[in-house]
């Protein structure tokens, strides 16, 4: 099982493996990041890893911060957003303290 630092599960993701290594790997460098992001490194991994030196975000006393509630996925519902947030947030707390 690998989390990836926003608390997304990478062996759940139909990208890992191909285009996707998952952003540890990749160093946030994302293949969809890549596409759309501005330098090209997802602004989460960037955040936690890059800037705070974090391994997860779920290590820093903001979560869960605008930033990670705003990142969407645009072919998600905002429900489905919502629901995956919650999710994200408690696994990435239960990381925090293990």
């Amino acid at each position: 099982m690998s989390m990836a630092a926003c608390g997304l599960m990478c062996n759940e993701c139909p990208f890992f493996g191909k285009p996707c290594e998952g952003c540890y790997k990749v160093k946030g460098k994302t293949f969809w990041a890549v596409d759309h992001v501005p330098g090209g490194t997802c602004a989460l991994f960037a955040c936690s890893v890059n800037t705070k030196k974090h391994d997860h975000c779920g290590r820093c006393g903001e979560l869960p911060c605008q930033k990670f509630v705003e990142q969407k996925d645009p072919n998600m519902s905002q429900e489905e957003h919502e629901r995956l947030l919650k999710e994200r947030v408690a696994r990435l707390k239960k990381a925090a303290h293990a």
